[in-house]
């Protein structure tokens, strides 16, 4: 089962920093976000392979957004 990352807040999508295939353990920064001049960073938050990044650098994004799917390994 897939494990969706979601934004916990609302902010600007500064760097992406993962990419789809990549694999990722529990705290890798996946992408990060600036809100408020505040850079956020977002962490994987399984162990995985990257299935697919949902947002692009540049986005916005609200609460509840899917920000990466990961396949758990």
């Amino acid at each position: 089962m897939s494990h969706v990352v979601m934004a916990e807040m609302v902010a600007s999508v500064w760097k992406v920093v993962a990419s789809a295939g990549d694999i990722v353990g529990p705290n890798d920064t996946l992408v990060i976000l600036e809100s408020m001049k505040m850079e956020i960073p977002v962490p994987a938050e399984v162990a995985g392979v990257v299935k697919e990044m949902t947002v692009n650098e540049g986005d916005v994004v609200n609460e509840g957004d899917s920000i990466a799917v990961i396949e758990p390994s």
